[in-house]
């Protein structure tokens, strides 16, 4: 599907007005390409039906009518002037229905991301000169060749082993390499392609581009946005290194829910077998300058902070690691793709990369295999004693829902882990988009009221459009003013364990969709923890600070008390459009427990209704695990895994 030229003429009014440029030296949106970067975005929306609307959206934009409802009167928005469509834009963003909120926070998100990601003619910015910014670093040409040697169909396929997974990231990874090392035939299905250290570039279009699936994007409400990954090894190959265990506390909560081997010596040894194999250390902690301003607010409030262990080898702590999120270049990250699916492939495992898994085959009470296709249309199928499903806590209930499966907790108990950032400008050069990933974190407010649930803080490297993501948007100078000062800007970001859900519901199309409101008792938490942010912020030494309200206000040192930023914060809300916020880690939409009643599989990873169909990703966490999930999420794989090998 693409956009009719009405629809792109309605699509370059919206985008060169979140950013016009500066009318010299720096292009407009429509100039660098950022109109077509979001159509291909948008027109690869895996659910076509938001893809209609959006186009239907666009083809009525440009109307009077709509001008009406924008509040320009009778007129075209395209006729109107640059201040006048400011006006009504931020009046869509200040709206009192969260219908209108939402759908300004998805043209600013998307006009914006775009923005920032476009590299212009000559494939480099000057908006990035002007930020300075460097831009892509390229590709390397004296990377080493890829560890792994998958195959993509190009024709109609059909193969059989004792073992299909669907899936290659944490868990699909992990639990490649389990079965395979105990001697079973295993093949190993991924929707998305191989990438490895020559083909990251460290460009944040890239990387977006090829490395994440192309929706959802946001929670069907608006509250929150998502990003996840598609390529082979999954999540690990972008996510942070950040290798946290699962709690004490958390695992006996899990225990109690049904899976008692959670508080056992059973998950110890999964854990310290993912541990191990994937070498974390706190051997690369060399403070970014993020991580300096995070520390020493910390310090000078008398709280917690630590240094982060990661699952990398021969991490360069600065530049290369500044673009983790884009992909390791220099090979450090221990991603399943360096690690996991190696072992897997070495005990004879067959990768099979770009075929979307669309549902488990059955006879009876047992599954026979899976069925998929490729993008270009091609069928295949792979018979098999047991399926494991590891696509993650989106598509893996849609899959089990799509195979005809009934239990009612399937896609119910999601969580997130909402999260936002409380941002400070700093004197000194901060250079966000450099130095380790993450090396410093704080579980000061990790229990807030002993329950076991509250925020942890952490920091991320900052490229362009990450950070805009986390930002409000009150009209273009001051949105490009901001921008143009992100080497001095670094943000604390605070990030939720959620008490309560929300649930994946699959379409007719087969496609999940993402519902989720934050509870009130987590947004309570959510706002201490924006409190506890602004007073790290401030006590570090911020110039100034602000949050991602889009109400836009900032904090200036000397004209105000920390107190009264956290009293427009509170003022300002964190309902569906009233703050920009991120869903950081999914979890628990295909929950373990001891009941078929309460969970969607058993403490096996097991599903209720097909006892060879086990899950081995986040989709199985009871509950949220209130940690960077990586090293959970391996263990379950593991453990899951183990299981499923001793019984075949």
């Amino acid at each position: 599907m693409e956009l009719n030229a009405k629809q792109r003429a309605a699509l370059t009014a919206i985008c060169d007005t979140f950013a016009p440029g500066d009318g010299a030296a720096i292009p407009s949106a429509s100039a660098l390409g950022a109109v077509e970067i979001v159509e291909a975005m948008a027109m690869h929306n895996p659910r076509q039906a938001e893809s209609k609307q959006l186009a239907t959206l666009l083809g009525l934009w440009d109307s009077p009518v709509t001008g009406l409802v924008l509040g320009l009167g009778p007129r075209r928005f395209s006729h109107a002037s640059q201040e006048q469509r400011e006006k009504a834009l931020i009046a869509l963003g200040d709206s009192r229905m969260p219908q209108k909120r939402a759908l300004f926070q998805a043209l600013k998100g998307a006009a914006t991301l775009a923005y920032y990601l476009a590299p212009g003619a000559d494939g480099h910015s000057p908006l990035w000169s002007a930020m300075d910014y460097p831009g892509p670093l390229g590709l390397r040409t004296d990377a080493a060749p890829p560890p792994l040697s998958p195959t993509t169909p190009g024709r109609d396929l059909e193969l059989a082993c004792d073992v299909v997974v669907v899936g290659s990231g944490a868990g699909g990874g992990t639990a490649a390499a389990v079965l395979a090392s105990a001697g079973h035939d295993v093949i190993v299905v991924e929707k998305g392609q191989y990438y490895d250290d020559g083909d990251f570039d460290g460009g944040e279009l890239k990387g977006l581009t090829s490395l994440y699936a192309s929706g959802p994007v946001g929670t069907a409400e608006g509250q929150l946005s998502i990003l996840s990954a598609e390529c082979l090894g999954g999540g690990t190959v972008v996510n942070y290194t950040t290798s946290f265990k699962t709690p004490d506390h958390v695992r006996e909560e899990w225990a109690a829910l049904g899976a008692a081997q959670f508080a056992t010596d059973e998950y110890d040894r999964s854990l310290e077998a993912v541990w191990d194999r994937l070498g974390v250390n706190r051997n690369h902690g060399s403070i970014s300058a993020r991580d300096v301003i995070l520390e020493r607010g910390l310090t000078r409030l008398g709280w917690h902070v630590d240094e982060m262990p990661r699952n990398v080898k021969g991490c360069d702590n600065g530049i290369e690691c500044g673009r983790c999120g884009m992909g390791c270049r220099i090979g450090a990250k221990q991603s399943t793709a360096k690690t996991w699916l190696v072992d897997a492939e070495r005990a004879g495992a067959r990768l099979i990369t770009g075929v979307d898994v669309r549902t488990v085959t059955r006879a009876g009470d047992l599954a026979t295999g899976v069925e998929g296709v490729t993008a270009d249309g091609h069928r295949v199928v792979v018979r098999a004693r047991a399926v494991v499903a590891a696509g993650g806590s989106l598509q893996t209930p849609a899959l089990l829902r799509r195979s005809g499966l009934t239990n009612p907790n399937i896609g119910r108990h999601l969580r997130m882990h909402p999260a936002t950032a409380v941002w400070g400008e700093f004197e000194d050069e901060v250079r966000p988009w450099e130095g380790g990933i993450q090396t410093r974190y704080s579980n000061e407010l990790a229990d807030l009221d002993g329950s076991g649930y509250g925020v942890i803080y952490e920091t991320a490297a900052t490229n362009p459009a990450l950070g805009v993501a986390f930002m409000a948007w009150r009209g273009a100078d001051t949105h490009r003013e901001r921008m143009l000062n992100l080497a001095h800007l670094s943000g604390v970001g605070v990030i939720t364990r959620d008490q309560d859900s929300g649930e994946v519901k699959v379409g007719k199309d087969g496609e999940p969709t993402v519902h989720y409101a934050l509870s009130a008792r987590d947004e309570a938490r959510l706002r201490q923890g924006v409190a506890g942010a602004a007073r790290i912020v401030e006590a570090a030494g911020a110039l100034s600070m602000f949050s991602g309200h889009q109400a836009g206000f900032t904090w200036k040192r000397g004209t105000e008390s920390v107190d009264d930023f956290i009293a427009r914060c509170d003022a300002s809300g964190y309902g569906p459009g009233r703050c920009a916020m991120a869903a950081l880690h999914l979890m628990g939409s295909v929950r373990m427990g001891g009941s078929a009643d309460t969970s969607a599989v058993d403490p096996d990873g097991a599903s209720w209704e097909i006892p060879n169909l086990v899950v081995a990703d986040a989709s199985c966490f009871p509950t949220a695990s209130g940690v960077n999930p990586m090293i959970s999420i391996e263990a379950i794989a593991h453990m899951n895994a183990t299981r499923l090998a001793a019984r075949l």
